[in-house]
């Protein structure tokens, strides 16, 4: 029975890039999970932290010609409500950076890191899936598709929403549900993006358009689910000017690219996102809607906690309670990250008028307070630096009225 320091269950953008981070270090790793049999059509707007660790990974540079730059995020309320907000405009320069973070097809993405997987000697990579788990007090054993079993120190459950290694930990799950499907897809337009990412906010969810390179953009429509099914039968040239239309025409003609995607709105939070031997990443351990370009954001700090808190290879046993250290370390992240989705994505959906007037209070406030926009774009890319700021500025003032 082969031995491993950390099995990982799981080959999608979580799993493959906590393999590679894992195997870096010099650990001896082994990835499970059957190969994904339909390409994903989504595309994920990593932020500068996560680019930062794509690059100290040695990544970045095979993926940054993939890429397209957001260097400002525009916000228009599309809704036809009595109380409407103001079109909000948040600017990477604003921040001091040349962009809030890039736009990534998430398909040849996994296609790199599966390039990377197969060149590192520590990695071993088991396309089949894993069907048993014992987490016993010595080691965690692992049971193969292929008849074989494996054992490890730890086991990393990045095998998503269904999670095999949640249920066999005997993690429960908080889990709810939208009135709303994402519909999907990449589009060709006339007029250039300039590196801008507009987000119209309607009574169903946000129609978000993001950049990607040259006159081509992605886009995620929330929709009602009957609309979404709906927008999916469309023919292409109808699909395409419904795109435009919706778009107020700012980038000209629209062509859509190949077949639509779609994918029902949920949310979840494990009870606990590690356990003893078990930690837990990516959507595992959370989902929400994609709203602000947080999912694969709060996943890869996932990633990196974990291999903050394993360490180099030492010569012996990786600790049995690492799972329960995880769980502490990661718990106001991913719950914070999650409340705010939520409470946003609800604000839209209410038709509840003191809740459309909060709201609109609310981006009335960022769209004419520079600081407070500051400061809200700085916790998007970097969160916890909020609250330092806040610390740093209440200490400065207290040394000014000392001295």
């Amino acid at each position: 029975m082969d031995h491993y320091d950390i099995v990982i269950i799981g080959a999608g953008l979580a799993g493959s890039l906590a393999a590679i981070a894992m195997a870096r270090e010099g650990h001896r790793v082994a990835l499970v999970g059957p190969r994904l049999a339909i390409a994903d059509g989504r595309t994920t707007a990593l932020m500068d932290q996560s680019i930062d660790y794509l690059k100290k990974l040695g990544l970045w540079d095979e993926v940054a010609p993939l890429t397209a730059p957001l260097v400002a995020i525009h916000i228009i309320d599309g809704t036809k409500r009595l109380l409407r907000a103001p079109p909000v405009n948040f600017r990477a320069p604003e921040v001091g950076l040349e962009a809030f973070g890039y736009n990534i097809p998430n398909a040849p993405f996994l296609e790199i890191l599966e390039k990377h997987e197969a060149s590192l000697p520590t990695l071993d990579r088991i396309p089949v899936a894993a069907t048993t788990f014992d987490f016993g007090e010595l080691e965690a054993r692992v049971g193969l598709g292929d008849g074989r079993v494996i054992s490890a120190d730890l086991v990393v459950g990045a095998d998503g929403r269904r999670s095999a290694v949640r249920e066999a930990a005997e993690i429960e799950t908080f889990t709810w549900s939208y009135p709303q499907t994402a519909v999907v897809l990449n589009f060709a337009h006339e007029l250039p993006h300039q590196e801008v990412s507009t987000e119209f906010h309607t009574e169903s969810g946000p129609f978000t358009q993001v950049p990607l390179p040259g006159n081509r953009s992605s886009l995620v429509w929330v929709q009602k689910p009957r609309d979404a099914e709906e927008t999916l039968r469309l023919a292409p040239e109808v699909l395409s000017r419904t795109i435009e239309d919706r778009m107020q025409s700012i980038l000209g003609k629209v062509v859509a690219e190949g077949i639509p995607q779609s994918f029902p709105l949920s949310g979840h939070t494990a009870r606990r996102f590690g356990k003893g031997r078990v930690m837990l990443v990516g959507e595992a351990a959370h989902a929400f809607p994609p709203i602000g370009a947080q999912g694969l954001n709060l996943s890869l700090r996932d990633v990196m906690t974990v291999v903050e808190l394993v360490g180099p290879p030492a010569g012996g046993r990786l600790p049995a309670d690492t799972g329960d250290r995880f769980d502490g370390r990661r718990r106001i992240d991913i719950v914070s990250r999650t409340a705010s989705v939520d409470l946003l994505n609800r604000s839209l959906l209410s038709s509840f008028l003191p809740v459309q007037a909060l709201r609109a209070v609310g981006l009335q406030l960022l769209s004419s307070a520079g600081p407070l926009r500051g400061l809200l774009m700085r916790e998007g890319i970097h969160p916890g630096s909020a609250l330092q700021s806040i610390k740093e500025s209440l200490r400065e003032q207290i040394s000014r009225k000392r001295a």
